[in-house]
């Protein structure tokens, strides 16, 4: 694998190098984080010791810009720190890996095509996002045609996944149906459109189909089902209040052979006072009561967002997990303290609620209030390419909770602090100088 990451990035320096190119670029981002665990993801049962990790993203980002064509070629090492003994003559963990690999081609003045490993974010992130948090990020092979014009973007998306080297004899590529993973589709197609009428106003439209595999025991078997997603994220500004809206309907199937009609909706404002922003906004996402006999799925799921800035930070929600549950109300509030000319503190405070109903262990309806977290964001720019950032997060969690999350006797405190620094620096940027 590295030899042939080797080759990728000298092959593709030499041809920008000889090529008469308007811009080559490279660029690095690199983060190790520390992170003390207690209760991150999860309930910590009573009497469990607490945890302690660091993880390391290395990427190497080379970009090359000519007459009517981008190529952009990421290349990362995402680690924990040890995983690999120091004397060992190859890295037998697979750490290295290409997370982007892509070409576009510009076709007249208002359409280009956007070809290879790319990452897809759009809007708040809330459906389709880059996951920059995980040291791994998240990225789609696809085809995508892209439109701009004026005040109006659009973007067409086009993926077909297969998982390579299944097994079949006579077959490289395996079983035709054969792909699995928590949501990976077979198949994707996506439209969203973009339009800016004002500065003060920004409308998009999503609409997504996912095809997924039948699995019979984590095994693609023959057949599919489809999961449709539609929706708005809308922007507006009133007064000194920036306005965000979310409204998205799932339907199709959960599973082979269960329809699925389920929905998000949330809203957040946004104001100043001095240097001070302060927020308040609620989300709820749709779920299924555990005592529904019409055999329907009522739980709506994100898919492919970065969960993890939405409802805590601490990831009980929607990350990896949640999925086909009871739902979600959460009702925050944020307060964005400027501590310095290039330092700030986040304090948000989330009140977190089922959205359906959920059946205690004596049969009756439980509780929806599920617990209250807090989280605190200190940011301090060191350079110009260096960030550091502190983190802690408390989750007070309710007798709800632990009946959600299966935990019958938790600790008495559940918590997760972090610590990160963000280096990103600038390598290279190179251009030919114009012929006089």
């Amino acid at each position: 694998m590295r030899n042939k990451l080797r080759i990728v990035i000298l092959l593709f320096m030499v041809m920008a190098l000889k090529g008469k190119a308007q811009e080559l670029s490279i660029d690095a981002d690199i983060r190790p984080r520390f992170e003390y665990r207690h209760g991150f993801h999860s309930l910590v049962p009573d009497g469990v010791d607490e945890a302690a990790v660091i993880q390391q993203r290395s990427r190497l980002k080379f970009g090359y810009t000519a007459d009517k064509f981008k190529a952009h070629l990421s290349v990362q090492d995402v680690r924990v720190w040890g995983d690999t003994r120091q004397i060992l003559d190859d890295d037998i963990n697979n750490n290295l890996q290409i997370a982007e690999a892509w070409f576009s081609l510009k076709m007249g003045e208002s359409w280009a095509t956007k070809i290879g490993r790319q990452t897809l974010s759009y809007d708040d992130q809330r459906i389709l996002g880059g996951l920059d948090w995980a040291m791994q990020g998240r990225f789609h092979d696809l085809l995508l045609l892209k439109y701009a014009k004026g005040k109006s973007k659009l973007d067409i998306g086009l993926a077909f996944s297969q998982n390579a080297g299944a097994a079949n004899p006579g077959n490289e590529f395996g079983n035709i149906y054969d792909v699995t993973g928590f949501f990976s589709y077979k198949a994707m197609e996506y439209l969203h459109y973009n339009v800016k009428p004002s500065e003060d106003v920004s409308i998009s439209l999503l609409a997504l189909n996912n095809t997924f595999q039948n699995l019979e025991n984590g095994v693609g078997v023959d057949g599919f089902y489809h999961r449709q997603t539609f929706g708005t994220h809308s922007k507006f500004k009133l007064g000194g209040i920036g306005l965000a809206f979310n409204g998205y309907l799932q339907t199709g199937e959960a599973n082979s052979g269960t329809d699925l009609s389920a929905y998000l909706v949330g809203l957040e404002g946004i104001g100043k006072v001095g240097k001070t922003k302060l927020g308040l906004g609620f989300e709820i996402q749709s779920g299924t009561d555990q005592d529904a006999t019409d055999g329907k799925n009522k739980s709506f799921f994100p898919l492919y967002g970065t969960n993890h800035k939405f409802n805590g930070f601490m990831d009980y929600f929607y990350v990896g997990n949640h999925a086909n549950s009871v739902g979600l109300t959460d009702i925050y509030g944020k307060v964005i303290f400027k501590t310095g000319e290039k330092s700030s503190l986040l304090v948000k405070g989330h009140y977190l609620g089922t959205a359906a109903t959920m059946i205690d262990t004596d049969g009756s309806d439980a509780d929806a209030y599920l617990g209250t977290e807090l989280d605190l964001v200190y940011t301090q720019k060191l350079l110009p390419y260096v960030t550091l950032k502190l983190g802690y997060s408390h989750m007070f969690a309710s007798d709800s909770m632990e009946l959600l999350k299966g935990v019958d006797d938790p600790a008495s405190i559940q918590n997760w602090g972090w610590a990160m620094l963000v280096v990103k620096p600038n390598f290279l940027k190179w251009s030919p100088k114009p012929k006089e």
